[in-house]
């Protein structure tokens, strides 16, 4: 019978796991992972976890019973160094080797580093891993100061945690304002506003040149002092182990819409992919969420059980900053115009773009109804009129059929 190896126990190799299990599969199944940890819930670490709400055990995405129950054999902090595809085999760092039929490989993504004096400091901190988080919870103290470079979702949650945990927080942002790479601007203004209202130092447009003792020099000389420093500009795919093995990269391991690389024998999930999205034309592009991790999972267990592919997903994502719950569904790269639903004073609101009369992507904030709504109307490529999109009096099913 033929052996699934999958590479990398996170949310994606981990669903990768059960849902072979699920849909019938009966071979060997043997997941490694390079973290000492069973397959856990990353999201919460700079949330949940960070404030004390959530264990350990909270944070397995199934109990670590689950796998000898399986029959997958789990094998945790072991790092693969080299894919033989020749001979179909996966060397170790410890000198061991697995053969595999078929190779999932779903090794994530890691922090970006900036290329500054001071950036190998080791008190620096990330947050990506459960170890990293603990190193973070560990640091942080009521009265002491955190300044987190880098104003996007991780950088914010984090800060929203530390508020919450008496710590004094600045946030370092070198464009003009947080989240501009991956949000709207009527949407990076409600969440500085948000911040600062919650005792949070906003500052944008400076750009961190050294990381020194105490603290972070900025392009201009001055100097902010911080007892911890987090350090959030984004991930990159880790897709060394695949780009060394011959396999078809570009902004991490280029994949089909079954999750399958330029080798017919490897599969490739998550944070590590570049992958084709449906909904959007087909356009490539890499995506970090949990939603695309599933999505993922599950075209490559239908793929190796014979099953049909399961229907495109529209990709979505979410944050949780206070008491605030933002949800995303769709992607505003082709978008020709915005409108606002509601109203951002009372912390409830959305925003759509829209390309001509269809919707591309909705951002909404303690808006469920327009999140849903929204998502629906993105992967149906159903057309709206914009002016009963606006008016939060028309209610969003009432939008979605055109029963006005």
């Amino acid at each position: 019978m033929t052996k699934i190896l999958i590479i990398g126990a996170g949310h994606a190799g981990g669903s990768v796991a059960a849902l072979l299990r699920q849909y019938g599969y009966e071979g060997p199944i043997v997941l490694v992972g390079d973290e000492a940890s069973a397959p856990y819930q990353r999201p919460p670490l700079s949330k949940a976890w960070l404030k004390g709400e959530a264990t350990q055990e909270d944070l397995l995405l199934r109990p670590e019973s689950f796998y000898a129950e399986q029959g997958i054999t789990l094998r945790t902090g072991m790092t693969a160094t080299a894919i033989d595809r020749e001979e179909k085999r996966v060397r170790f760092a410890d000198g061991t080797e697995e053969t595999y039929d078929s190779l999932v490989l779903a090794t994530g993504s890691t922090a970006r580093k900036l290329a500054i004096p001071g950036a190998d400091r080791p008190d620096l901190l990330e947050l990506r891993t459960l170890e990293d988080a603990g190193k973070l919870k560990a640091a942080l103290r009521p009265g002491s100061r955190l300044a987190v470079v880098g104003g996007g979702y991780v950088g914010l949650e984090a800060a929203a945690s530390a508020r919450a945990l008496g710590v004094e927080v600045v946030v370092l942002e070198r464009m003009d304002r947080v989240l501009a790479r991956v949000a709207s601007e009527t949407l990076s203004t409600f969440f500085t506003d948000l911040h600062r209202a919650h005792g949070v130092e906003i500052r944008t447009g400076v750009e961190v040149t050294a990381f020194e003792d105490g603290g972070v020099r900025l392009a201009d000389g001055s100097r902010v002092a911080a007892d911890v420093v987090l350090v959030g500009v984004g991930g990159l795919a880790r897709d060394d182990l695949a780009r060394a093995a011959g396999l078809v990269c570009d902004n991490g391991v280029v994949v089909d819409g079954t999750a399958r690389t330029s080798d017919p024998a490897i599969h490739a999930v998550g944070d590590m992919t570049f992958r084709p999205l449906p909904v959007h034309g087909g356009r490539m592009q890499r995506l970090e969420s949990v939603p695309n991790a599933l999505e993922q999972a599950k075209q490559v267990a239908a793929a190796l059980t014979g099953r049909p592919a399961p229907a495109p997903e529209v990709p979505w994502f979410w944050s949780d900053q206070y008491e605030v719950k933002l949800q995303i569904a769709g992607l505003p790269n082709d978008a020709d115009r915005q409108l606002v639903r509601g109203d951002p004073a009372e912390e409830r609101f959305a925003v759509f773009h829209l390309s001509g009369d269809h919707i591309v992507c909705v951002e909404a904030v303690n808006a469920p109804a327009e999140f849903m709504g929204g998502r629906q109307l993105i992967g149906r490529a159903t057309p709206v009129d914009a002016v009963k999109l606006a008016d939060p009096a028309v209610s969003m099913k009432a939008v979605a059929l055109q029963t006005f």
